[in-house]
């Protein structure tokens, strides 16, 4: 008998996401290509583009020129060359949609290891939990539960190849499944998988100005490049996010206890953006004779991976200031006292034309010795937007073996 998906949380488990990460601030679902000034870009396992860690989140979701940390994997690989301690893990965790969901959440953990001075490796797995849903047959009566949930597995490597300059790659493995593998009359669902690289390189220099220490740095990745996936057969493809992020950070002693950083981060779906198709009197979409819809602007989404990220610059069918829309905007402060409290803000800002995520960010942070913990709280400008109220936790654990050694020999020899 056919099995039907109680509608426990949402319409859809896909569009749970779309809600959160790519739909109008009003909670509108927008279906590519059927709303002319509105065309959000939409991929398959978005949850890959979600902020992990609590300090990024605290500052407006930038992290790819921040200083490492173990989290440093989601924003750009390269920065673990520039990590101070010898290795180290993280544990972040954040409920997801909590105001109007209780059962979805968010977790991330990642660790590395200082191979040497110039190079070092990593590794992360993030883990989304969409909650438990309810199958049932045609009359309404249970059949079963499934714990819709994505995943996915890092490994990464970064080198110095100046004492300013580093490059890092990251291999990626994708596990989506959101169905269960149900089966219907029309189609054969299943789990979704995709392998994915991201590459970045990052810029770091201590420098005086003013008299007072302080750093620049700039940080370049493009993440998730990647096979397209499909929950059904080859003739339903959808692109992975693809994403391209550009940003830099100041940070300034104001003294010696006091330390202050600024943070700026732009980034891009290197994804195809929807088209606008050609419609009949009555507004239906008009097909072509091999079944095709009738692009009236833009271009065919429908293109190999190089061709939709190359491609993705060029493609908006309202030319240059429409992929103006498509650049989300991030920025951040970092403030902290003698290594040990820091307070952070920060704001991130969408185009509503391409999602209208708008929000501001807050968040502490404590380290003693080994040990840190990190708080995230997340306000959008709109009261009624599903990430209302959003939380992030991390605790981290950082170790120096080499400098522990060298003090105890030190002390051996006094």
């Amino acid at each position: 008998m056919i099995k039907y998906l109680r509608f426990k949380h949402i319409i859809a488990i896909p569009l749970i996401v779309l809600i959160a990460d790519f739909s109008h601030g009003q909670g509108t679902a927008i279906i590519a290509g059927q709303d002319t000034s509105r065309r959000v870009i939409t991929t398959a396992v978005p949850f890959l583009t979600i902020s992990p860690d609590a300090r990024a989140g605290a500052m407006g979701d930038v992290g790819v020129a921040t200083s490492p940390d173990a989290s440093s994997g989601h924003w750009n690989p390269a920065k673990f060359a520039f990590v101070e301690n010898d290795y180290g893990f993280s544990l972040s965790y954040t409920p997801w949609l909590g105001k109007i969901i209780n059962d979805m959440s968010i977790s991330y953990l990642g660790g590395y290891y200082k191979i040497n001075r110039e190079r070092a490796i990593a590794v992360s797995m993030r883990y989304f939990d969409l909650g438990d849903i309810t199958y049932t047959n045609i009359f309404g009566d249970p059949t079963g539960q499934f714990n819709p949930r994505e995943f996915s597995i890092d490994g990464t490597y970064s080198q110095l190849l100046t004492e300013y300059f580093s490059i890092g790659v990251s291999l990626r493995y994708i596990h989506s499944n959101l169905t269960g593998n149900v089966f219907n009359s029309t189609s054969d669902a299943q789990a979704g998988t995709s392998v994915a690289a991201d590459i970045g390189i990052f810029f770091d220099k201590d420098i005086l100005l003013s008299g007072k220490n302080s750093n620049v740095s700039a940080g370049l990745s493009i993440t998730n490049i990647g096979q397209k996936m499909t929950y059904s057969n080859d003739d339903n493809k959808e692109f992975i996010p693809t994403n391209i992020r550009l940003g830099t950070s100041f940070t300034t002693s104001l003294d010696p206890y006091n330390r202050l950083s600024f943070i700026l981060d732009f980034n891009k779906l290197m994804v195809p953006t929807p088209p606008v198709y050609a419609v009949d009197e009555n507004g239906a979409i008009i097909y072509d004779d091999e079944g095709n819809p009738v692009i009236k602007r833009g271009k065919d989404p429908d293109r190999s991976l190089i061709s939709g990220m190359f491609g993705s610059f060029a493609d908006a069918p309202d030319g240059f200031s429409e992929e103006m829309q498509e650049i989300m905007i991030a920025g951040g402060m970092e403030y902290w006292y003698r290594d040990l409290f820091s307070a952070r803000a920060g704001y991130f800002y969408e185009n509503q034309n391409k999602g209208n995520r708008k929000y501001f960010t807050m968040g502490l942070g404590f380290r003693y010795r080994v040990f840190g913990v990190d708080f995230a709280y997340l306000v959008p400008q709109d009261s009624n937007h599903p990430l209302a109220e959003t939380l992030r936790f991390t605790l981290m654990f950082n170790f120096n073996t080499y400098k522990q050694q060298e003090s105890i020999t030190d002390d051996e020899a006094n």
